[in-house]
């Protein structure tokens, strides 16, 4: 495994998932099926373990938990309430939303705490009593090598939490404002870009400030990286919301098949140099305005 892609990952199987009203306020990539809710439930478990199982059949290790409760709509999407970090640390983090705060629960922990090296919980969690949220690996683009935070300004991404997590685990802030194509802000960074060993995916043309977007653009291609340019179009389609693990034969590219379609062959090309590209068939999960990449929470720590 690399520094960014681990070959670990924790997810949660739904049992009570729906497009989440509590969030639909600033999340323009939601949508409801006209089905009742446990339909849409029962397609959300099906699209859930067939996911599971196509990492497990390309070497991923996924520890999955199962969230039973009825209160619980986002639970898919464990990424935005905890992270890890090589070295043994883990952030706990506050969230935006009330009925996402249900979300964390502290046998992923102890499973953590039990399976791999942990040295410390950082947990920021207290300070949603102030109105404080930043929505883990949702809110923040990591660069796990290069230690940066990359962060679209949002409700979910409180700015004085961000300078306090970025000095505990020693990333530097790179912030910037983004708009969809109807002028609304991005909710979660992680729809806008994802960052690999080797290419990074990011919907420049969303950053409306052209100083930021350079900015933006120059420190992704730092390494060597080579910078995947996608449209607003690509970035619908949940593109940018993809997450480079390491599979048994190597580096994957994880991605839903919606956001899979949308990309040109010349970008697929530059990816394929480097991963193989794992799509995940995941159209009900979506309409709860995440994919690939918010269902996965990376686990980037060493076996005990």
């Amino acid at each position: 495994m690399t520094l960014q892609a681990p070959s670990s990952v924790i997810m949660v199987r739904p049992h009570a998932f729906r497009s989440n009203p509590e969030t639909r306020v600033d999340n323009a990539f939601q949508s409801v099926l006209p089905l009742t809710d446990a339909e849409v439930a029962a397609l959300a478990r099906d699209e859930f373990d067939a996911a599971v199982a196509r990492l497990r059949n390309a070497g991923v290790t996924v520890h999955v938990f199962d969230d039973t409760s009825n209160e619980t709509p986002d639970s898919v999407f464990p990424n935005n309430w905890f992270s890890t970090h090589a070295g043994g640390h883990v952030a706990v983090y506050p969230m935006f939303a009330a009925n996402r705060r249900r979300e964390r629960r502290w046998d992923v922990i102890d499973m953590l705490k039990q399976d791999y090296r942990v040295q410390d919980v950082i947990d920021y969690s207290g300070l949603e009593a102030d109105d404080l949220a930043l929505e883990g690996t949702g809110a923040m683009v990591l660069d796990h090598a290069e230690r940066v935070a990359y962060v679209a300004r949002s409700k979910r991404a409180d700015p004085v939490l961000l300078e306090r997590f970025c000095t505990h685990f020693g990333f530097e802030p790179i912030v910037f404002d983004a708009v969809d194509a109807a002028g609304a802000p991005v909710y979660h960074t992680n729809v806008l870009m994802g960052i690999g060993t080797a290419y990074a995916l990011v919907g420049l043309g969303l950053i409306p400030n052209e100083a930021r977007r350079s900015t933006v653009a120059s420190r992704l291609a730092e390494p060597g990286r080579e910078v995947i340019d996608l449209s607003s179009d690509q970035i619908a389609n949940f593109a940018g919301n993809a997450i480079e693990l390491t599979g048994r034969d190597g580096p994957l590219l994880v991605l839903s098949a919606r956001a899979l379609a949308s990309l040109h062959d010349d970008q697929i090309n530059i990816i394929s140099r480097s991963a193989d590209l794992l799509p995940l068939d995941l159209p009900t999960i979506e309409t709860a305005g995440g994919s690939a990449r918010c269902m996965i929470a990376g686990v980037h720590l060493a076996r005990r």
